[in-house]
């Protein structure tokens, strides 16, 4: 891989537990059904109860979409500015010197978005826990329980790099292009638009290709090798010398494709992060179905 240190497996974090300069986040996020009524498409449910039942020893908890989100818009997930970011990360004590942990549980999903969202900031020390809490508890390593009891408060110094988020005028202005590839990470029910959209209607960005984010992990939620990857990847016609678009339902599990695809080698990587939270929602927009 290109980055061995973005990923870090259960046995060596747990040799590295208690080191000073390491930070460990637990990211995981819910999505629960809306109430009756509600236009919404989800409620996000931060996985704080669940943290505080069983989580990594020094481990803090990232709530993403209270504190890491934009709250000037309805849509879920969406990027912020740099400066608040750098703020709820310093203010978690996530500092310029850290060596960063994330995980989650069920899915990678939400350790990858964490650290995409880092990297955008051109903080590139931090590492996704291979098989998140799941396989941690399957190899009955060490827990606790209860509120988080943090970290002390750091800098965090952002350092934008571009690139790395885009939004629907990009996505339909690479339609077609020869030069793009947009990539879809849901299920391929979903991508065929055979069963219902919670994010609107159902089906996909015209042209888009399928790799869903659940065939890259496999049934500990450990990341598939590489090898295996690759193969997923060149069979839908995305090679190194096309700029990727990813997107999903949020703009997460697209991550899980964007962070191996990064460890892969391929440099024109970016994300949709509105994905079809917004698309599916905007009736100037096209859908393609099967």
């Amino acid at each position: 891989m290109r980055d061995p240190d973005a990923l870090i497996g259960t046995e060596l974090l747990a040799s590295r537990l208690g080191e000073p300069d390491l930070r460990i986040y637990d990211c995981t996020t819910y999505l629960e059904p809306p109430p009756p009524g509600s236009d919404e498409p989800y409620v996000a449910a931060p996985g704080r109860h669940t943290f505080e039942q069983a989580h990594i020893p020094g481990a803090d908890f990232l709530d993403l979409q209270g504190e890491f989100s934009d709250p000037a818009t309805k849509l879920r997930f969406m990027m912020p500015a740099a400066a608040r970011l750098a703020t709820a990360f310093g203010r978690h004590g996530l500092g310029d010197g850290n060596r960063v942990v994330l995980y989650s549980i069920g899915t990678m999903m939400w350790a990858t978005r964490f650290w995409w969202m880092l990297r955008s900031l051109g903080f590139d020390h931090a590492a996704v826990l291979d098989g998140g809490l799941d396989k941690w508890r399957a190899e009955a390593l060490p827990l606790e329980s209860g509120p988080a009891q943090g970290y002390a408060p750091a800098t965090f110094t952002a350092k934008p790099r571009p690139g790395f988020f885009t939004g629907s005028n990009a996505v339909k202005a690479a339609l077609g292009s020869p030069d793009h590839v947009i990539v879809n990470a849901l299920g391929p029910q979903f991508h065929k638009g055979l069963e219902p959209s919670r994010y609107g209607r159902p089906g996909r960005i015209p042209g888009s290709v399928n790799v869903a984010a659940a065939t890259l992990m496999g049934p500990t939620k450990e990341l598939i090798s590489p090898a295996e990857a690759e193969a997923k990847f060149a069979s839908q016609g995305i090679t190194r010398d096309r700029h990727v678009i990813a997107y999903c339902g949020g703009g997460i599990s697209a991550t899980v494709d964007l962070f191996l695809l990064h460890q892969l080698g391929y440099d024109h990587l970016t994300l949709y992060d509105g994905s079809m939270g917004e698309w599916a929602r905007d009736p100037s927009l096209p859908i393609e179905t099967d």
